[in-house]
């Protein structure tokens, strides 16, 4: 099957942001998604341009429009989140973002009444009726689809240190999981979900999805949930591995890592480059590595013999792309990376929180609470 490719401009962000609503009085998520986006929408019944439902209606998803750099992009999510903020105060609500919630229960979420998810629910069962996960989408435009499977290839062989630096998730229902991202286990669950097939070019991609097609798993792209794929309708790289960002500041600083990076093997693909991803076995068991240690993980090199710290790895990244953020006149979002690794990722704070409180999880809320209001401290 041909699927087409619609060309965006390069280097071209846009932003998902999957954010809990929590009742204020018992810090618990609240099925209030409907009313909240109704009342952002006073004309009546239509859809929001930035803010949409999601599968659950304790989730509301706000989304940048087609920006040009990662301060734009900031100022936009800034702009609509402010907006949600408001709307659920008005009902008692709070709003935040982990990749999980610290207690609440998947069997107390309401589905959204929609005609995709009432499908997806009754398609997949349980695996979606426990999707109570919430994570940040990033989005970078490409001119050519010839260059798309070839840097999502390539993004692939980072997607451990995305994990671990975006890991927000290690309570899941009252218990600590041992993990620092729950998240990304509750999600590869899904059928079509986590680490993307290494794929030849757009030919092969286009034989992928006409088997899926033909086989009547899936009716398009949307339903291939890879940790990083194409999006032929958009026009971009979509990298989704990371688990939800509790404040702007975080989501700024991996939005200008993914637009540096897909940037940096656009620039190489110019000069004639071919790009590859590691070998399957490695990339599977760093992302494992990554899902359960975090920042503390220790990550196999593409050699397959050496191992190192995956905060090393991360920073030398950071160093090697800084003069593109230059050019792309974000590096002071790309320093955020720095700032996040000195004082740890979001499963870290969290940890730290309930050890402080006793093991108290409704102190790790108002952490989460208080982070999306004023931002990383």
């Amino acid at each position: 099957m041909e699927i087409p490719f619609r060309p965006s401009e390069r280097r071209s962000l846009g932003i998902e942001w999957e954010l809990q609503l929590v009742d204020l009085d018992t810090r618990e998520l609240t099925s209030a998604s409907i009313e909240i986006l109704s009342d952002l929408l006073p004309d009546g019944p239509g859809e929001h341009a930035k803010i949409k439902h999601e599968l659950l209606q304790c989730t509301i998803e706000v989304i940048t429009g087609i920006c040009t750099t990662v301060a734009e992009a900031r100022a936009d999510l800034a702009e609509t989140v402010a907006a949600v903020r408001a709307a659920a105060a008005a009902r008692g609500v709070g709003v935040l973002c982990a990749g999980t919630h610290p207690t609440s229960h998947w069997l107390d979420q309401k589905i959204t009444p929609n005609p995709r998810y009432e499908e997806l629910v009754e398609q997949l069962q349980w695996v979606a009726r426990r999707f109570q996960i919430f994570g940040v989408h990033i989005h970078v435009g490409v001119t050519s689809r010839d260059k798309v499977l070839p840097i999502v290839n390539a993004m692939a062989g980072y997607l451990p240190h995305f994990l671990a630096l975006t890991a927000s998730s290690p309570f899941w229902i009252s218990h600590d999981t041992g993990l620092a991202s729950a998240r990304s286990k509750v999600f590869e669950a899904l059928p079509r979900a986590g680490l993307p097939y290494e794929l030849s070019g757009w030919a092969e991609f286009e034989r992928y999805m006409d088997t899926m097609v033909q086989a009547r798993a899936v009716e398009s792209v949307r339903e291939v949930w890879w940790d990083v794929r194409p999006h032929p309708d958009l026009g971009t790289v979509e990298m989704r591995v990371c688990d939800g960002l509790p404040t702007l500041d975080e989501v700024a600083a991996v939005a200008a890592l993914t637009q540096c990076m897909v940037e940096r093997f656009d620039r190489e693909i110019d000069l004639g480059a071919q790009l590859s991803m590691p070998e399957g076995w490695i990339l599977r068991e760093n992302k494992w590595r990554a899902a359960r240690f975090g920042l503390d993980a220790e990550i196999i090199a593409n050699d397959g013999r050496t191992v190192m710290p995956v905060q090393q790895a991360i920073r030398q990244l950071v160093g090697q792309l800084m003069p593109i953020a230059n050019t792309l006149g974000c590096a002071d979002e790309l320093r955020g990376i720095d700032r996040i690794l000195t004082v740890g990722a979001s499963y870290q704070r969290q940890r730290a929180v309930a050890e402080a409180s006793g093991g108290d999880l409704t102190k790790v809320v108002d952490s989460l609470l208080e982070e999306m209001a004023s931002g990383l401290s």
